[in-house]
């Protein structure tokens, strides 16, 4: 008999009263990415049939993104959030991923950015997250069809030592545009950090900084290097069983950089909803698509979670804290 968890144990679990709620949902779900006609999308004003409306408001859709891309409206999406799975023998929930080679995992990016590029408006962003591995395909593949602008390198404290190699701790994340007219809101993701060697000015006051109560901190500009983000892990309720969940904090930067309230983000590798309960806590549109109905049915406890909770572990007061600080320490 399994040991039951600990009581510290904060992670997601999906009860049998949870599965029987949210099966409507599920079905839902799963008769839109089954079907062939045009899905209609969330939007700001009165919702269409059998979609929801304003600020918050989105589609959670159980399918494979290449059968159900085409079958959303053209020029409609504001920002597109991309976490396909990365070049590795490794198992997603019902489906596994074997490694291809480097022509094949290139092509396979292609496939599914070629189906997301109509659906972009001029002005939208894209942010695509690979490993070390796919990165070059994932460089080519975007640069070849959008400008690029950016790669960000985040820290993954997680991981397993590697005796004949050198530990795995970062992933990365391209940043491009359609076009260069596109929306970058530096001043929302700001980093708050700790002062290491407080400067002061002619008047022995503090330069560029301040002394409160929390402490001596600055607000920084954000660079393409982040770590501060935590991986979810057993203790954190935004954690799920899914193997490469990504931060809630993390999605949370992309979307306020690069996207405005009431804005539509499309996720067609939606893994355990990440994305579409951030675009929910900021107030985004979302379509979320994802082939697991397992992971599906977890994206929708955590949506549903989310209506009473819009809280992001590291974001607090309009800012980005350090890892293991905050107004109350608590994140």
């Amino acid at each position: 008999m399994q040991a039951p968890p600990s009581p510290r144990n904060r992670s997601l679990r999906l009860s049998a009263e949870d599965r029987a709620r949210l099966s409507p949902a599920l079905e839902a779900a799963l008769e839109l990415g089954s079907g062939s006609g045009a899905i209609a999308l969330p939007g700001p004003g009165p919702a269409a049939p059998g979609a929801e409306a304003g600020p918050g408001s989105g589609l959670v859709i159980a399918g494979d993104c290449l059968a159900v891309l085409p079958r959303l409206a053209p020029a409609s999406v504001d920002l597109l959030v991309a976490d396909p799975p990365y070049n590795l023998d490794k198992a997603f929930g019902s489906r596994s991923g074997s490694r291809m080679s480097d022509e094949d995992y290139e092509e396979y990016t292609a496939s599914w950015l070629e189906a997301c590029l109509p659906l972009l408006k001029p002005g939208a962003s894209v942010y695509a997250c690979c490993d070390w591995r796919g990165g070059a395909a994932m460089q080519r593949a975007l640069g070849r069809r959008l400008v690029l602008r950016n790669r960000i390198t985040w820290e993954r404290e997680k991981g397993r030592a590697a005796a004949r190699n050198w530990k795995g701790a970062h992933e990365d994340i391209w940043f491009a545009t359609v076009s260069g007219e596109y929306r970058f809101d530096a001043a929302a993701v700001r980093l708050r950090r700790r002062v290491r060697a407080p400067y002061r000015d002619g008047a022995g006051g503090p330069k560029d900084w301040g002394d409160g109560p929390d402490g001596k901190l600055r607000d920084t500009a954000a660079s393409n290097l982040w770590t501060d983000l935590v991986v979810p892990f057993w203790s954190m309720p935004e954690n799920t069983s899914h193997p490469t969940q990504k931060p809630e904090k993390l999605l949370a930067k992309l979307l306020l950089a690069s996207s405005r309230p009431g804005d539509l983000v499309l996720d067609p590798f939606l893994g355990s909803g990440t994305t579409a309960v951030v675009a929910k806590k900021l107030g985004r549109r979302f379509v979320g698509i994802e082939a697991d109905p397992e992971h599906c049915l977890a994206a929708l406890r955590r949506l549903e979670l989310a209506e009473a909770d819009r809280r992001i572990q590291g974001y607090e007061e309009g800012l980005f804290w350090e890892r293991n600080s905050g107004p109350r320490r608590s994140r």
